[in-house]
């Protein structure tokens, strides 16, 4: 039987597939959060100034990852100084979940944070997202103090790279 692959590559965020997963992850997202599915214009409105552009070299990296080369996932990687980066949405499609995808995305999310030269890794979610704590936990990621603060921010994560 042939083996299910997997790609993570570097792409920018305004790409047709980058722009779909970005989309859909704030649907996710805010539709977790307000428990019930975001509108379009909900979903424009939170991808308006959102910071993406920021996640190309030097100040960051956006990835997509494929499954046997569907668009499958996204996540980036933020400089917030000479040492540290920000991990920020990290997302899978509910059809590619379970499948080793998050496991590999965060590999490759973590070699692009080295790559720009970060040597530790931060992140904040929120603590309805259990299932992407756990992933965070699973790779190694520990409760730290809040380095930041905004209104969907409840925890904080951190790992030395």
């Amino acid at each position: 039987m042939a083996r299910m692959t997997w790609t993570f590559s570097p792409e920018r965020v305004d790409t047709p597939d980058a722009t779909s997963l970005r989309r859909d992850y704030y649907g996710d997202v805010a539709g977790s959060y307000w428990k019930r599915p975001a509108t379009e214009a909900e979903i424009d409105e939170g991808l308006t100034d959102d910071g993406a552009g920021q996640l190309i070299p030097p100040t960051g990296r956006f990835l997509v990852a494929r499954f046997e080369g569907k668009p499958a996932g996204c996540g980036g990687v933020l400089m917030l100084d000479g040492a540290r980066a920000e991990l920020t949405r990290v997302f899978l499609r509910p059809a590619f979940r379970g499948q080793g995808g998050a496991d590999g995305l965060m590999r490759s999310l973590e070699d692009e944070a080295r790559g720009l030269g970060a040597r530790r890794m931060v992140l904040n979610t929120r603590l309805d997202l259990v299932e992407a704590r756990g992933l965070y936990v699973r790779h190694g990621y520990g409760e730290i103090p809040a380095y930041c603060t905004g209104p969907y921010m409840q925890i904080w994560y951190g790992k030395e790279l």
